[in-house]
């Protein structure tokens, strides 16, 4: 497959691995470089492939909690003085506001973020107290147009929560960054809600190690991906239905779509309870207190991918973790009785 979406316009090729080792090199010292852990716990093992070794890239350590740090920081580094003073703007159940938040707040610029009014309570907390001016709507369909709103009102900047090359750039260090880590690994499992992360991961890990095996998870609630995928073009659902609200993105976008689509080898779905009871294994063993999107990736492997990745040398990424106490604990509990 064709690793750029128009080879006539530089803004649309996929990002060359100079130029994730540069961004990457922008962002040292000022994002976390997160650590991957074994899952290894005899408590876990006996519900992942069979023989596999397997390690989780902890990215809810990361500033504000999860990936999105990354490329909103490099969102902001790139403002120009008038988008400087004009502030950004972006819409997220929680985790990119959060992002965009901290990144504004360190760039000395404001934020007005749009959330749904369902978001977790400690998310729109954390915005605030990072300084971002929270805008609350109905839904994530409604938040999309509210952003375009305050776009075209006050001339802010929007940050995409998962579309455009900066975005792939930002996410692209995740995969140069564990693939550095972990130079071996035979498969990457990787969560998607709208695809920034697989789309800019796939792109680093794919230039590194070409036969490492890239695998998408979505949850059967929230599939744009898997519908883009096989109507061979970005598509839209008619409504989220999943308790990971990080990856319930309700459509797929050209940019982060065909660079997924050129480095991604196979996606797979979960249900609600597979996280739950990852979330539930994940915390007992090595008390990794993670939302259901971070819990993703590993419930595939508990799930669909159990016996294809018998015996391989897996990294699973744990993408970042927002939630409350209350919730947590519920989910948890749910998980524990399934198990």
């Amino acid at each position: 497959m064709e690793k750029v979406l128009d080879s006539n316009a530089a803004e649309h090729a996929a990002p060359s691995l100079a130029e994730i080792e540069a961004a990457a090199g922008t962002l040292a010292g000022r994002i976390v470089a997160t650590p991957v852990a074994a899952l290894a716990s005899d408590r876990i093992r006996a519900h992942l492939p069979p023989d596999a070794q397997v390690a989780i890239k902890l990215e809810l350590f990361q500033h504000a909690g999860s990936f999105k740090a990354r490329a909103a920081l490099l969102h902001v580094d790139r403002l120009d003085d008038k988008a400087r003073r004009r502030g950004v703007t972006a819409v997220s159940a929680g985790n990119h506001a959060l992002a965009v938040s901290w990144a504004a707040c360190r760039g000395g610029v404001s934020a007005k973020v749009v959330m749904p009014r369902t978001a977790d309570p400690v998310r729109i907390a954390g915005c605030e107290a990072l300084g971002g001016e929270v805008v609350l709507v109905d839904d994530v369909q409604a938040a999309f147009a509210a952003m375009e709103a305050i776009v075209e009102a006050e001339g802010r900047y929007a940050i995409h929560p998962f579309e455009g090359r900066t975005t792939a750039l930002g996410t692209a260090t995740c995969g140069l960054e564990l693939m550095r880590q972990l130079p071996a690994l035979e498969a990457v499992v990787v969560p998607i809600g709208g695809g920034g992360l697989i789309a800019g991961m796939s792109t680093a890990i794919k230039q590194i190690a070409p036969a490492c095996r890239v695998i998408g998870v979505e949850p059967e609630g929230a599939d744009s991906m898997h519908r883009s995928f096989a109507a061979g073009s970005p598509q839209a659902i008619a409504k989220v239905a999943t308790i990971a609200d990080s990856l319930g993105a309700p459509f797929a976008l050209p940019y982060s779509f065909g660079l997924a689509r050129a480095h991604v080898d196979e996606l797979v779905r979960i249900d609600d309870d597979a996280m739950t009871m990852a979330m539930a294994l994940l915390y007992d063993a090595l008390k990794i207190a993670a939302e259901p999107a971070a819990a993703a990736a590993t419930a595939a492997l508990m799930g669909p991918l159990y016996e294809r990745l018998a015996g391989r040398r897996i990294g699973v990424i744990a993408c970042g973790s927002n939630i409350g106490e209350g919730a947590f604990a519920d989910y948890v509990g749910r998980g524990r009785a399934l198990l």
